[in-house]
């Protein structure tokens, strides 16, 4: 089976500042992919690749069979690939709702509608008419997530769920990942939670420095091979 998505070789840069050195990646249809690895390690800068935030050559990922690295933000999400960036990024001056509503202008058909959304997360429903920044934090973070369902995609990019937020808070988040994955959805997350990332996914890829330092299945890695990938030493 050919991977829904794949890097080559992908580099990336902040001016003359280099911050991926030749990463390569794959992810198959249905699959449930965690990234890990420490602050600057590169996780958020390999997202933002993949979602045409920072420009990289055309063949350097492949989505879907065709070469698109740095095709424009737009055309990427309405070929089926959208993100839930870090720290949530809403709208402050609209509703919940609103804020929900955004993530349709993808104009793709699918499973996720505003129903489906306010079944996974109901207290989004109770308060759908407030400003989404009147919210607790992890309740914005549900929002981030449903805009981005909204959007119907093939593939949900995570990127740091957890950061920020109370670790009832973060069960009850990630709680929701097995109805986001139920009818085939494709997710990967981009975590420093070493431990939920290795019980939600079934393959691991470890960053450091730029650079894939480990991959693998995650309930066959150890904890000393994580450790060692994660920090250096």
């Amino acid at each position: 089976m050919d991977p829904i998505l794949r890097t080559q070789s992908l580099e990336a840069f902040y001016g003359d500042a280099q911050a991926l050195f030749g990463i390569d990646f794959e992810l198959f249809a249905e699959e449930l992919v965690a990234i890990i690895g420490a602050n600057g390690a590169g996780k958020s800068t390999f997202l933002k690749c993949l979602t045409g935030l920072i420009k990289v050559p055309r063949r350097a990922i492949h989505w879907k069979g065709q070469a698109m690295g740095g095709l424009p933000t737009g055309d990427i999400v309405k070929s089926g690939l959208t993100m839930v960036p870090e720290g949530r990024r809403l709208f402050p001056s609209l509703t919940v709702e609103e804020n929900l509503m955004m993530g349709a202008n993808a104009q793709r058909k699918g499973a996720w509608n505003l129903a489906r959304i306010y079944k996974l997360f109901p207290i989004l429903k109770e308060k759908r008419a407030l400003p989404s920044t009147s919210l607790s934090g992890g309740q914005q973070q549900m929002i981030a997530i449903g805009r981005a369902l909204m959007s119907n995609p093939d593939v949900l990019l995570c990127d740091e769920l957890s950061l920020g937020l109370a670790p009832i808070v973060i069960k009850e988040i990630y709680s929701a990942m097995p109805e986001i994955t139920s009818e085939g959805m494709t997710v990967v997350i981009v975590e420093q939670d070493v431990a939920m990332a290795k019980l939600v996914s079934k393959r691991l890829y470890c960053f450091q420095e730029g650079r894939v330092s480990l991959q693998g299945d995650s309930h066959s890695l150890t904890n000393q091979e994580i450790s060692h990938a994660y920090f250096g030493v």
